[in-house]
């Protein structure tokens, strides 16, 4: 077997997809996977705020299109990117084992969350993020941040920042775990939709190749960010309002908490609701609806 696989150009999504060569590579000793590498609209416009260029969907759109026209057989994502709607024709074979789907602070002289003073300049790209911490802190300064996480580091130094907010799972998988200066809890911040997690997508009549990454598919991950992305698409993925929502399945339950806020994080709706993990669709459309009775529906209307 023979396959060109799809993906982003970056150090963290060339080591993502390596990964998961390696390990299709190992069910099929021989296999020859070719890595095309594709811009999308979010990598070609990166001094550009995501909120100004479409919001989710910006680093994918390209690959999908580029698997439709058959220009590549498979493609690598981080499914935090992926909108909660996927094009006719497409199919998700695999979700990986997830990686640690929370969020990190990395600091000047490894200051705390809990210690950042009046004032702080805070570097992210996430409207989730930048609510979240206002929800806490209305004190901080959040500036805005793109690039990747290289760039992002960097820009404490050049941009005199306090510190930055990044994906841990990132961090972790380019080998920046000891830079981290601390794990923010879902408590405080709650993650991104499929955050830390790698889907395998594929054409749906390329039955060989879905049959071998299926083997890929770990079905604990798979049923909490099925979850998490139902509750997206109940409340409208495409929606500029910061959006977060984190499954997991403990002792057999799987129990599904989401957030909606205001960009400031001046007004937000947070809950939580549990059932089986066979009910991962039905369980993020149930918490949806809470969320919108208890005035995510509001905000919807006022920003959406």
């Amino acid at each position: 077997m023979k396959i060109k696989v799809g993906t982003r150009g970056s150090k963290l999504a060339l080591a993502q997809t390596n990964s998961v060569i390696a390990s299709l590579q190992k069910i099929v000793p021989g296999l020859e996977a070719e890595v095309d590498v594709i811009k999308t609209k979010g990598d070609v416009l990166a001094d550009v705020s995501l909120l100004q260029i479409g919001g989710q969907g910006v680093f994918v759109k390209e690959i999908e299109e580029a698997l439709l026209s058959g220009a590549i057989d498979l493609a690598v994502h981080s499914m935090k990117d992926v909108p909660g709607e996927v094009p006719e024709g497409l199919a998700f074979p695999a979700i990986l084992k997830r990686e640690d789907m929370r969020d990190v602070l990395v600091s000047r002289g490894n200051i705390k969350f809990e210690f950042l003073p009046k004032g702080a300049k805070i570097g992210t790209g996430s409207l989730r993020r930048g609510a979240q911490i206002k929800s806490f802190m209305p004190d901080v300064d959040i500036v805005p941040l793109r690039g990747n996480i290289d760039t992002r580091l960097k820009k404490i130094e050049t941009e005199n920042l306090t510190g930055v907010i990044l994906a841990a799972a990132g961090m972790k998988r380019l080998g920046y775990a000891g830079r981290i200066s601390q794990f923010l809890p879902p408590e405080i911040m709650l993650p991104a939709v499929g955050q830390g997690a790698l889907g395998l997508q594929a054409r749906q009549g390329d039955t060989a190749l879905i049959e071998l990454c299926a083997k890929l598919n770990d079905s604990v991950t798979a049923a909490e960010v099925g979850a998490e992305r139902a509750y997206l698409r109940a409340l409208g993925g495409g929606c500029r309002l910061p959006i977060a929502a984190y499954g997991l399945i403990e002792k057999g339950r799987l129990s599904l908490e989401g957030f909606l806020a205001a960009p400031d994080g001046s007004d937000y709706v947070r809950d939580k609701v549990w059932g089986e993990p066979g009910e991962a669709e039905a369980l993020g459309n149930e918490l949806a609806e809470i969320i919108l009775e208890k005035g995510g529906r509001r905000l919807l209307e006022l920003m959406c």
